[in-house]
């Protein structure tokens, strides 16, 4: 379903260049629901970018449903739903619901379709007292309610999440992971960068870990699990990092 190859990214800042991702390879299977981890900079979200066609490699290749990123972007953009944390890309002056349709209408969903994927996501959001309030008066948490319901809108194939539960409570977060284990039911392919490791380990089926913008893990966490002897993410995670990528295997 995705498939990352030899990607590296670098940004020029003023007279040099500056190397965001080296060479990180591995791939996300259909219906999987893979956990990105890594401390701040470590490259998730550039690489999020990238699958999402937001950014384009240096070098490598990036195939998403067997388009190429940089090839293929306008097939692609329209089988995911992409969610970037601090960037809710909602309308101030607009309510939910006017956010909600404009999205819909952007990715060709008729009146009635869209009518009944607002209700359900509404109902399911605990969204319905503030539906037809301005965003702009909107809490953190109310605002990253109506973006995760702005990035399901379409029904995409495969979902991108980065820091998703980021200004949640604790009932909101709760929804939220009962919605990643419905979408998987539904064969649905998301990758989401967390830094909650429970969240990751309830959610799961693989984790790919990066540090200092290489791939140091990627692989299903059962066996992730018995390879470390232990059952502590936050500690395999902390030990990944010590070790670097010396011992990685995919």
């Amino acid at each position: 379903m995705i498939t990352i190859n030899e990607v590296t990214k670098q940004f020029k800042d003023k007279k040099k260049y500056v190397t965001a991702l080296k060479h990180v390879s591995f791939s996300v299977k259909q219906g999987e629901v893979v956990g990105l981890l890594g401390e701040n900079g470590a490259g998730k979200t550039t690489l999020l970018r990238m699958v999402a066609t937001l950014l384009t490699p240096t070098d490598g290749k990036i195939k998403v449903a067997g388009f190429d990123t940089q090839e293929n972007a306008n097939q692609i953009k329209h089988k995911i739903g992409v969610l970037f944390g601090g960037e809710t890309g909602l309308y101030d002056r607009l309510t939910a619901r006017e956010n909600l349709v404009y999205f819909a209408t952007l990715y060709g969903l008729g009146k009635h379709e869209t009518k009944v994927r607002i209700d359900d996501l509404a109902k399911m959001f605990g969204m319905r007292d503030y539906l037809d309030r301005k965003v702009g008066g909107f809490s953190k948490g109310m605002r990253q309610k109506v973006a995760i319901a702005r990035t399901l809108i379409h029904n995409p194939d495969i979902i991108l999440f980065d820091e998703p539960t980021t200004g949640l409570d604790i009932t909101s977060s709760n929804v939220f992971r009962q919605l990643v284990h419905q979408l998987k039911r539904e064969g649905k392919t998301i990758i989401f960068s967390s830094h909650i490791m429970e969240e990751v380990s309830m959610l799961c089926d693989t984790v790919a870990m990066m540090h200092k913008g290489e791939l140091v893990y990627h692989g299903n966490l059962e066996e992730l699990y018995r390879s470390e002897g232990s059952s502590d993410l936050n500690y395999i995670f902390m030990s990944k990092l010590v070790r670097g990528n010396e011992n990685y295997a995919s």
